[in-house]
């Protein structure tokens, strides 16, 4: 019994870290095509991507789910980014976003950044990194200039 003691405490200290190890902050269901849920957070649109890290560098892990809808601003339905806060279990918005910079096709969370897989309105694709910016996202810099998107898609992926 002796040696257990060790590794229970072990377990629960890093069941305590937030965003490390632990429980999941975060779960996503799936209800139907059209509609999800994060944790207690309602999503009635089309999820394409969902991913957690820390968007913000507080040292909790964060949501972000991109979904498709259209907007008030953007009446076309695309793809949009929806960033999460865990508040006591429950999923709570930092950041609704309507749009990036381009046209969203893809993101994933590296190295404490949004990296985004974006086309242009000329048929060509950038590959661009965002950062949290206190309130949304703001542009940081360009991994690619306009390229095709198998060079984009290759810059994405690394």
């Amino acid at each position: 019994m002796r040696m257990c003691k060790p590794i229970t405490i072990l377990l629960l200290a890093l069941w305590l870290l937030p965003g490390k190890c632990g429980a999941q902050a975060f779960t996503l269901k799936k209800e139907h095509d059209s509609l999800y849920w994060l944790n207690d957070w309602r999503l009635p649109y089309p999820v394409y991507q969902f991913q957690t890290g820390d968007v913000d560098g507080d040292g909790r892990e964060d949501a972000m789910v991109g979904v498709i809808k259209a907007t008030r601003f953007y009446p076309e339905k695309a793809r949009r980014l929806f960033i999460f806060k865990e508040v006591n279990g429950k999923a709570r918005p930092m950041w609704l976003g309507s749009k990036l910079g381009g046209i969203l096709e893809d993101f994933r969370f590296t190295e404490g950044r949004i990296r985004a897989l974006e086309s242009t309105a000329d048929s060509l694709y950038v590959v661009s990194d965002y950062r949290w910016a206190g309130f949304g996202m703001t542009f940081d810099h360009h991994i690619t200039e306009p390229t095709n998107k198998e060079t984009a898609i290759k810059y994405f992926s690394q």
